[in-house]
């Protein structure tokens, strides 16, 4: 029973979240999910916080595929994949995302935070090391509490300090080098030629999560690897299907075959989560192969980038000259970034602020996503609505 003490305590937290304006609101959508959408005052706002990369959260074909499966395939699976969850469809989509991402094999996961808590725990033990980016995702984190493998976290893309800590473990059997492909909340690639070389200087294993990497970066969206040209050449590669790949839900790992037949067999999450449900299924099938045929989405999210990030160098915003569609617009203070993110939606648009924790205390930023879905006047209304706020205001 919640008393009066304890219920005391945790309101006055929740005071202090808002006092220190860390606070996150949720906002209710009436809308489908699309570079325009309307918000619980009725009224509608161009989106430049979502992850729907490709504009495909909506997307027409992906809605008949989706009442197709149900037709076909049923509604959910009500079990695990090794009891009775296993469908055909399951197994092409497993197939599709290997082969588009030039990886002999892969499994999926209801989410890509169940992937990454299902795996470090299941390939490491106690005389086993991980290393990881300290900037990494949440879901890398968490999943790496769960392991027993002695840990290391090295400062943000430094290579020198990663190198002395493989020096350092070894003595370790299986040394696991975990970075996210692109960095969440400032749009940065991990440099994974450089990991690569010491990996292979030091019998490491690499694993990237390129949730905000596949269907954004590359010539043919296949991301992070293929951008740097190592295209089929990381071990183990975890993502999303909730972002550029549709939005909706889902997750998977993919990699060496016998790194994904043994966590078919030990992954927590996996055996003992019900399979991912036939209307998420179906429609991620067609998704991947019309990405195989066409890179028209690709390259209209890339002029996209390139069009938003001249119009902000225009405006002397400091941005980062490496192209993804998350660019970061850093702040002062946290009261600044939620200020920023409130004149924004005053022109129309939404925009999240960020703060500690979710990113570092001195780095607090308003971050904008860009998507294939946006026209040139909304990345013209943007720009505009940020020349007028910084005629008033600093950052």
């Amino acid at each position: 029973m919640l008393d009066k003490e304890t219920n005391s305590y945790f309101k006055e937290s929740i005071a202090n979240l808002k006092k220190a304006s860390l606070y996150k609101h949720e906002e209710e959508i009436l809308s489908q999910q699309g570079a325009w959408v309307t918000l619980s005052d009725k009224q509608k706002y161009l989106n430049l916080c979502s992850n729907n990369y490709l504009g495909l959260a909506a997307d027409e074909q992906s809605k008949k595929s989706c009442l197709k499966a149900v037709k076909q395939w049923g509604y959910g699976m009500a079990s695990v994949r090794f009891i009775c969850g296993t469908q055909r469809i399951h197994k092409e989509l497993e197939q599709e995302i290997a082969s588009f991402l030039h990886c002999e094999d892969s499994l999926l996961y209801s989410s890509c935070y169940d992937a990454n808590a299902g795996l470090f725990e299941a390939l490491l033990g106690a005389n086993d090391a991980i290393f990881s980016d300290e900037l990494n995702h949440a879901c890398i984190i968490d999943g790496i509490r769960l392991c027993k493998a002695k840990r290391y976290r090295y400062k943000h893309r430094n290579m020198a300090m990663l190198e002395q800590q493989l020096k350092e473990a070894k003595n370790t059997k299986i040394k696991l080098i975990v970075t996210d492909g692109v960095f969440s909340m400032n749009g940065q690639q991990a440099p994974l030629s450089k990991l690569m070389s010491l990996a292979k200087n030091h019998n490491a294993l690499v694993m990237i999560d390129d949730s905000h990497g596949i269907g954004v970066l590359g010539n043919t969206g296949r991301g992070t690897s293929e951008a740097q040209n190592l295209l089929g050449q990381v071990d183990l590669i975890s993502g999303t299907f909730g972002k550029a790949l549709g939005g909706a839900s889902g997750g998977f790992v993919t990699g060496h075959h016998t790194l994904i037949e043994y966590l078919r067999q030990t992954s927590r999450p996996y055996l003992f989560s019900n399979s991912l449900a036939p209307p998420l299924v179906y429609p991620l099938i067609d998704t991947l192969k019309q990405l195989k045929k066409s890179n028209k989405k690709i390259e209209q999210l890339q002029k996209n980038i390139s069009l938003f990030k001249d119009g902000l160098t225009t405006l002397s915003i400091s941005i980062d000259p490496n192209c993804h569609a998350i660019i970061p617009i850093f702040c002062k203070s946290a009261k600044n970034a939620l200020t920023l993110s409130k004149q924004l939606r005053q022109q129309q648009i939404l925009a999240i602020a960020f703060a500690y924790p979710v990113v570092p205390k001195e780095t607090p930023r308003v971050r904008l996503q860009l998507s294939a879905a946006l026209t040139k006047q909304d990345i013209s209304l943007t720009l505009s609505a940020l020349k007028k706020i910084l005629t008033k205001n600093t950052l």
